[in-house]
């Protein structure tokens, strides 16, 4: 080990955020400002988890139905690659609908998928618990955050305002 340490680099970023580096300064190697991330509602943030969670329990529960169904045979006649099917139908389901949860319209799909989980109890019984356990995570989560996002609203507005009563 060298007794003698090198002087710190210079940051080549501008000091000021708001200078982008494309001043008069002429500096090739200066990083271009990044735009600014869309801020997440915490309802959609919630929902995002409750999702995250479901992906990984319905791939394993599409596990366990279809070793149970390879047994016995699959519920209703269906042939034994049916559950890994419709488990994988609704994993991609649930993982498309993460990052659309920005869109009000994507909340409604989200609860379809909900209603899809509790129907997979029809393959096996214990799907129902864990379709109504996910489905009182996703509705607490939808209540709780849409009230938290109100409030944060009337937050801002009040600090926009500060002679305004919030309604």
């Amino acid at each position: 080990m060298s007794a003698e340490t090198p002087p710190p680099a210079e940051d080549p970023r501008p000091a000021d955020p708001a200078d982008d580096g494309a001043g008069g300064d002429g500096s090739a190697d200066a990083a271009p400002a990044r735009p600014a991330r869309r801020p997440r509602s915490t309802r959609e943030s919630l929902g995002s988890i409750v999702l995250t969670f479901e992906v990984v329990v319905v791939f394993l529960a599409a596990l366990v139905i279809w070793g149970l169904s390879r047994e016995d045979g699959g519920a209703f006649g269906l042939p034994s690659w049916a559950p890994l099917a419709a488990g994988g139908i609704l994993i991609v389901g649930l993982a498309i609908t993460i990052p659309l949860l920005r869109f009000e319209w994507a909340y409604v799909l989200g609860w379809a998928l909900q209603v899809l989980l509790v129907a997979s109890g029809l393959l096996n019984p214990a799907m129902f618990i864990v379709g109504a356990l996910f489905g009182g995570m996703w509705a607490y989560c939808m209540i709780v955050g849409a009230r938290i996002d109100r409030a944060r609203a009337a937050h801002a507005a009040a600090e926009q305002d500060p002679g305004k009563e919030p309604a």
